[in-house]
């Protein structure tokens, strides 16, 4: 099992615990698609074993976390409590 999942500063929801008020703010609200992100970040396949594929997509979460250059990305746990961090507007 995935240890973190992707998320943003700003959203105040966990995607392990209530993935779709996540997705709604992340997608809908924001426009971010962190999910569709990582998945173009991750370099998973088929021919790949489900531990293997899970640690690909922690190298890949790292790596956007890692070299975000606005610091809008972090890496969340299923038991992290969020706080998030509003962020301006244009």
């Amino acid at each position: 099992m995935t240890k973190h999942m992707l998320s943003t500063i700003d959203n105040p929801y966990n995607p392990f615990t209530e993935y779709d008020k996540w997705a709604d703010f992340d997608e809908v609200q924001k426009g971010y698609y962190s999910a569709a992100y990582l998945g173009r970040v991750a370099l998973t396949s088929h021919t790949l074993s489900d531990e293997e594929n899970d640690e690909e997509r922690e190298r890949a979460i790292k790596e956007i976390v890692d070299l975000d250059p606005f610091g809008l990305y972090i890496r969340v746990t299923e038991d992290m409590v969020i706080h998030p961090i509003e962020l301006p507007t244009e």
